[in-house]
């Protein structure tokens, strides 16, 4: 049993200051740009699991996992299970073939959002066909692109990305392809101008668009983390992934 870490972290706090943030950023966003509201995903990697419950009692529902094994032992967790029945666990760390079917069964499991080679995609695809599970709809997935071109990162190179777009449209019916995500490099310094590695999504995102006849609000856009979702929801992100601006957050104290 997990025990409550006393902390003086408002986790609650923490998350109606960022759904402002958000809600700003969108406000700043070109109207050209006609992607939907951002929707927030709490990055909940190494929290405890008292903390996503605070989180969702404020109606947070998102949460966003980067390891197999904690995503299995926390969607699984009789408090998660019994408190939080509505959660939607996304997966966003690198994705071994062998650890598909680990992740797949899980209750809630809502979307993957590093798929990055025709392997994986395949046997994903063929994972979720042959799980049985009442009212099954496909399996909701992002193609991952290292827009930094960083060899510790993972995902697709940008130029190679309309092509697994298309391949995963066309043959992979299991598979609800949403759009397109990246990482991107740390700490860009915006006094140099925008962040290259956003630029180059939204590169991506509109030739995928061109290339499909598709209009841009069904191709989303998952890129802008703790440090830079601001300026991601304005270049034309639809969904940021913040973790230690929610579950790191501590109200200020009122003066005496």
């Amino acid at each position: 049993m997990i025990k409550r870490i006393m902390t003086d972290v408002d986790v609650k706090a923490g998350i109606q200051q960022i759904l402002k943030r958000v809600d700003a950023a969108y406000e700043q966003r070109p109207k050209e740009l006609k992607g939907d509201k951002p929707l927030l995903v709490a990055v909940s990697k190494t929290k405890p699991v008292e903390m996503i419950i605070d989180a969702y009692s404020v109606g947070q529902r998102h949460f966003g996992e980067n390891y197999v094994q904690e995503l299995v032992e926390k969607s699984q967790h009789p408090d998660i299970l019994a408190q939080c029945p509505d959660i939607k666990w996304h997966f966003i760390g690198h994705l071994q073939t062998n650890k598909i079917n680990k992740i797949i069964k899980l209750p809630n499991m809502h979307m993957v959002q590093t798929v990055d080679s025709e392997k994986l995609a395949n046997n994903l695809n063929s994972a979720w066909q042959k799980f049985e599970k009442e009212n099954k709809q496909p399996l909701n997935v992002l193609i991952q692109i290292n827009t930094s071109g960083e060899e510790a990162k993972n995902g697709i190179a940008p130029s190679d990305a309309p092509k697994l777009y298309k391949y995963i449209k066309e043959n992979l019916k299991e598979l609800n392809l949403n759009g397109i995500m990246t990482i991107g490099a740390f700490g860009h310094d915006y006094s140099q101008g925008p962040n290259p590695d956003f630029i180059s999504l939204m590169k991506v995102h509109k030739q995928i668009c061109e290339e499909n006849q598709l209009n841009e609000k069904d191709v989303q856009v998952s890129m802008g983390m703790s440090d830079d979702f601001e300026k991601a929801i304005e270049m034309g992100s639809t969904i940021v992934r913040v973790g230690s601006s929610i579950f790191g957050y501590r109200a200020k104290k009122p003066s005496a």
